[in-house]
């Protein structure tokens, strides 16, 4: 069953075409990037994904279930890290972790485990009582992934998730992501404008005005063009 699976996705504002016809699945354990310039429809795709607009055209399953029909179970396998921080600052990061168990029903006994585990995976033990506005935004990141897969998702959607970040932390975010597809099985969309944050094995999605234009891994959508990816990127998009 595919973690994530969208066919025949259409979206409009007004008479705007954002979304034609897109369609593609990702396979538990993927981690995949989402690419395309500002105006592509990345922004759209991601809020028909998080249910922030309901559906116009297609559909829309999370491991079997609809966004459509079943949205709840549909969300209760997806779990997300937007591009801007959606944390309570002046709350702990133990206290944000058990806000969002409450939030998904986690009985406490359940909620104590998960979050014990999750701050031992994120490396955030010792300031589990900190402030989150004490930490940086590398640290802040790590609260935001704990936070996504308390309810044990087996998709992470993760929007520019290295926003703002600087080198070495977007560097850290990015392999410990690509970890959790590894050892947790969780499948990963990617989305981003920073080819550096591609591997060549990655599986690569560019959209472009509203269509998926390239669906193929990184390493075979740069190897045809002199310039490499970048090259590749700049051709499709033009």
């Amino acid at each position: 069953m595919s973690a994530l699976e969208l066919a025949g996705v259409s979206f409009s504002y007004g008479p705007r075409r954002a979304l034609e016809q897109v369609g593609f699945a990702l396979e538990p354990g993927s981690f995949t990037a989402l690419l395309g310039p500002n105006g592509a429809g990345k922004s759209t795709l991601i809020a028909l994904l998080t249910r922030l607009y309901d559906l116009q055209q297609g559909d829309i399953s999370v491991c079997g279930h609809s966004l459509r029909r079943a949205p709840r179970k549909a969300l209760a396998q997806l779990g997300v890290v937007f591009q801007q921080s959606t944390l309570d600052l002046d709350l702990s990061v133990e206290q944000n972790l058990r806000y969002h168990a409450a939030l998904h029903g986690l009985p406490s006994r359940l909620a104590s485990e998960r979050i014990e585990h999750e701050l031992e995976r994120q490396q955030l033990g010792p300031r589990r009582r900190d402030r989150v506005r004490l930490l940086n935004g590398g640290h802040r990141r790590r609260v935001e992934i704990a936070r996504a897969l308390l309810h044990a998702p087996r998709l992470l959607l993760l929007d520019e998730a290295s926003a703002g970040l600087d080198p070495a932390s977007r560097d850290g975010l990015n392999r410990h992501v690509r970890q959790l597809c590894r050892e947790q099985d969780v499948a990963v969309l990617w989305t981003t404008h920073l080819l550096d944050e591609v591997e060549p094995d990655d599986r690569l999605l560019l959209l472009n005005q509203g269509r998926i234009i390239a669906n193929d891994s990184a390493a075979s959508l740069g190897a045809g063009d002199e310039g490499g990816l970048a090259g590749a990127f700049e051709r499709l998009t033009a």
